[in-house]
């Protein structure tokens, strides 16, 4: 039976589910395109990929809009469970139709502890791009990250000795470097990030550092126009960051594996806000697939695919960071499938 012939009513009201699609929307994606759509019918939700939100220079396979998606997914299904709804997921549950990604379902039961407990962090995770203090990130708190990854089908590898982080950060100049000549990449990132007045997307000047606070690629930072995010340091370098950087990889390589992917971001991000820390989500070395392979090859010297990216640190001092906006529910829901 295919996903859109069941005209049950379920037993969640609408506006539970509707109410849980709002803080799906809470979820990063790559330069906050939100490049996603949803239908709710009965008792399950539909997840579509918007492809007219694509960034064909930036993403030309489609690969950061499903990973995108996938962190929309693992938020809604979290999102849910915090309001004591349980659920299965189907994902690609129709081959006839490549942007419909995922079907979520309430189902009896109780939900996931682990999914409730990670509600709360939704509303409080932020992309946060200034400078980490030079603080360790624990052992435990890293395997707690890693865990997080591992419940979602991926692997998330801390890049610590301090050759393989020299490799990583060589690496993540380069992608920066090569990118800039990508036909298509500069004129997605000044649109992105030149949005108009009360826009709902892309990434506001608040939340980019000024240039002359923001050192060289090294540091993972994708090289963004300059913001009014202060952070009281000078120009960042790579040996200054405290971050942890973390590399997200998956078994595969398919449509399948971005989700997943997408979702262990979610995952990922979430668990380390609720573990009080800052986190930054970076595409830009695995949007290059000479870096990409490398990534594999000489710094995890692994089988598997790298996906994602991240930074993980401690939490800056100064004010909270504002939050970046997003569409509203209006705006991405379409209409419930006429029955007959």
């Amino acid at each position: 039976m295919a996903a859109s012939d069941d005209p049950r009513a379920g037993p969640v009201a609408r506006d539970v589910l509707a109410r849980a699609v709002e803080h799906a929307l809470r979820a990063p994606s790559v330069h906050n395109t939100q490049p996603w759509r949803w239908r709710i019918r009965g008792d399950a939700v539909w997840l579509y990929a918007d492809l007219n939100r694509q960034l064909i220079g930036t993403d030309p396979d489609r690969r950061d809009l499903v990973i995108s998606c996938g962190a929309a997914l693992h938020h809604l299904r979290v999102a849910l469970a915090g309001l004591g709804v349980a659920t299965t997921t189907r994902r690609l549950p129709d081959p006839e139709d490549r942007t419909l990604l995922a079907l979520l379902r309430a189902t009896e039961g109780q939900p996931d502890p682990r999914d409730a407990a990670l509600a709360a962090a939704i509303d409080r995770r932020h992309t946060d791009r200034r400078v980490f203090p030079d603080e360790p990130v624990g052992p435990g708190r890293l395997r707690q990250l890693a865990e997080a990854a591992a419940g979602q089908g991926a692997e998330l590898h801390p890049v610590v000795g301090a050759e393989a982080r020299e490799r990583l950060v060589g690496l993540l100049g380069e992608a920066a470097t090569r990118q800039r000549f990508v036909p298509g990449y500069p004129a997605e990132l000044a649109i992105w990030t030149r949005r108009y007045p009360g826009g709902r997307d892309g990434i506001p000047a608040t939340a980019l550092p000024a240039h002359h606070e923001v050192g060289p690629e090294g540091t993972g930072l994708r090289r963004f126009p300059s913001g009014r995010l202060g952070t009281g340091h000078h120009v960042l370098s790579a040996d200054e960051d405290g971050a942890v950087l973390m590399v997200l990889t998956t078994a595969g390589d398919e449509v399948s594996d971005w989700l997943r992917a997408g979702e262990a971001t979610s995952a990922v991000l979430l668990t380390a806000t609720r573990l009080g820390l800052a986190t930054t989500p970076l595409s830009q070395a695995v949007e290059i697939a000479h870096t990409r392979r490398a990534l594999a090859d000489t710094v995890l010297r692994v089988p598997e695919h790298p996906q994602l990216l991240m930074r993980v640190g401690r939490v800056p001092a100064g004010p909270a960071l504002p939050a970046t906006p997003r569409r509203p529910l209006s705006s991405v829901l379409q209409p419930a499938v006429k029955e007959g």
